[in-house]
């Protein structure tokens, strides 16, 4: 007998707004985050960019705790996860995460990926869960892929898999780490589709990128981050269109090509005419 999924399983929960004020964090004596403020409303996308080394990635496995900050609070939503006294694995299933590697468990197929969390951490039966991930996985254009192992799929499906086993938990919010930066040109395209898509939906989403033009045509704002401290943060038009600090210039210069750089500049330059 197939069992229903509840309603209480399936709805989507409200996107979560994330407040980051004076966040610190070191390894040792070297400080990699130095008092970092940003706010992400709910549903709103927005991008980190910036050179390596220069804290994104840090920021960004603070939020879920994966890394420990010294100093400072993040809150998202209503709770601060900063709070010594939080229960961190519950902070963990309202948020998820898809990283650089694809991080899937190589001897799992595909559907089973997508249901273990689900049954171990949130207490679904495994029908529920199948179901879940089945959905999720037709999402990310992976149906009939349930049976596969992730070696038997190319990088491009081995994170689209990644990114359905986080929706199969009904994140309030999404964590992107640099998620095409593993994956052969070709393959880019896939994943940043369906990062679109969820924008669209209004997912909440901090994502740490280098593919420029999904950060001008998706996010809300982006901010541009440089040894360890945001040097300028805006709307994405503005940022990557007209940036006001030389740093910011000379990292743009350096990672658009001219095609993109002309786009930016259009759209800024479009941007400011509306305005007046």
């Amino acid at each position: 007998m197939k069992e229903n999924i509840t309603m209480t399983e399936t709805m989507k929960p409200a996107p979560a707004s994330v407040s980051i004020k004076g966040l610190n964090k070191s390894y040792g004596k070297l400080q990699v985050l130095k008092g970092i403020d940003i706010e992400v409303e709910p549903g709103e996308v927005v991008c980190l960019i910036g050179p390596s080394g220069s804290g994104k990635s840090t920021l960004l496995r603070c939020v879920n705790l994966l890394e420990e900050p010294q100093g400072g609070t993040i809150t998202v939503g209503h709770t601060e996860v900063t709070d010594p006294d939080v229960d961190i694995n519950a902070v963990r299933t309202r948020m998820g995460m898809v990283f650089q590697q694809f991080n899937l468990f190589g001897h799992l197929s595909v559907l089973d990926n997508c249901t273990i969390a689900q049954v171990k951490v949130l207490g679904r039966s495994k029908a529920t869960a199948e179901q879940v991930a089945r959905e999720q996985l037709a999402k990310v254009g992976l149906a009939g892929k349930e049976n596969s192992l992730p070696s038997q799929l190319s990088g491009g499906q081995q994170q689209r898999v990644a990114i359905a086993r986080a929706l199969s938990m009904n994140p309030e919010l999404m964590l992107f780490d640099e998620p095409t930066s593993a994956l052969d040109p070709e393959m880019v395209g896939d994943v940043l589709g369906i990062m679109r898509e969820l924008a669209d939906e209004g997912m909440t989403m901090l994502v740490v990128t280098h593919e420029m033009a999904f950060a001008r045509d998706v996010a809300d704002r982006v901010v541009f981050m440089a040894d360890g401290v945001v040097v300028e943060e805006g709307p994405a038009e503005q940022v990557i269109g007209n940036p006001q600090h030389e740093r910011t210039k000379t990292f743009l210069a350096r990672v658009l090509d001219p095609t993109h750089v002309a786009q930016a500049q259009q759209d800024a330059a479009e941007g400011a005419s509306a305005k007046s």
